[in-house]
């Protein structure tokens, strides 16, 4: 892995994506008492940064593994994204999604000519359903987090951000899978000199942040967070680069991931979803501890149900 494998990547995925805008917000600035570059992947193709592992990790595909077409479970970002990608690149999709996904983002997969396998809504369910359609479709499994490619893919965003934004002292990023955090810290390897990457997390599915503490993968028993693409936990791929190359995650409260998703709205006048703003929520909770410094948000996506909001 070196600079030039990452700008490989991003060559690949260029034509399948957008290189979405950095806003910033001088009230947004005065209130976090630093400034805040948002690279909003909100206005990426289907609406979140997943797409950019997806593309990745398709285009990596042998023509053959193309013909039988590929499967994954997601609870709905990425089930997008593969969809997506898979319908640019002329691949079919088959997609596990657990029946209490959002509808909103159900409709956008079938949009997008994903074929729905519904499941259970724990890991195991999902997992044990997307290994059966696996083997009946002889589909190529892409796991959401936890793949090379796709981790890879997600890099890029944060590649974006620094190409614009080099001086940066931070980059926060929201915690669920492991793939966006983890891409975004080899990126921050390869494409800065001093930033560190910090990510934002539901203290209602804290396992990544007790992940970093005991040094092992752990697991939620429970995941009762309004942020429901942060629902999942790490894999042995995205791991060893969090433990290795992520400074810290912060913890935030449910009320605080409604008030950081509000903030952005109103002074913004931007979408985002729940799990986007937990990354924001992590600044505004510790910060004394990014006084005056110049701070990335990758604002993750923008896939909410407008008519089910929190606020």
């Amino acid at each position: 892995m070196n600079k030039e494998f990452l700008i490989q990547v991003h060559e690949r995925v260029k034509p399948h994506i957008h290189n979405t805008p950095v806003l910033s917000s001088e009230l947004i600035n005065e209130i976090s008492g630093c400034k805040v570059y948002f690279k909003c992947e909100n206005f990426q193709k289907m609406g979140a940064f997943k797409m950019r592992g997806a593309a990745n990790a398709i285009s990596k595909l042998t023509d053959e593994q193309k013909s039988k077409g590929v499967v994954t479970h997601s609870s709905g970002n990425f089930a997008q994204a593969l969809s997506l990608a898979a319908k640019k690149i002329g691949v079919k999709a088959y997609i596990v999604m657990p029946e209490s996904a959002p509808q909103v983002k159900k409709n956008a997969v079938r949009t997008y000519e994903g074929e729905i396998f519904e499941s259970g809504s724990t890991p195991k369910e999902r997992e044990d359903l997307a290994e059966k359609v696996r083997k009946d479709k002889g589909a190529t499994f892409i796991h959401p987090s936890n793949d090379d490619n796709v981790i890879h893919g997600q890099g890029t965003a944060a590649m974006e951000l620094l190409e614009e934004q080099p001086q940066l002292d931070y980059i926060f990023t929201p915690v669920g899978g492991g793939g966006l955090i983890a891409g975004t810290a080899l990126a921050v390897k390869y494409f800065s000199n001093n930033c560190k990457v910090i990510g934002g997390e539901p203290k209602n599915a804290d396992d990544g942040f007790r992940s970093l503490q005991s040094g092992k993968i752990e697991y939620n028993d429970s995941v009762n967070t309004i942020a429901d693409g942060l629902r999942t936990n790490f894999g042995d791929r995205n791991f060893p680069i969090i433990k290795e190359e992520v400074e810290r995650i912060i913890l935030v409260e449910e009320n605080e991931i409604v008030e950081a998703m509000k903030l952005v709205w109103e002074r913004m006048k931007i979408i985002i979803e729940p799990s986007s703003a937990v990354a924001f929520a992590a600044l505004l909770k510790e910060k004394e501890q990014f006084k005056n410094k110049e701070v990335g948000i990758i604002i993750s996506g923008g896939n909410v149900d407008v008519a089910n909001l929190p606020f």
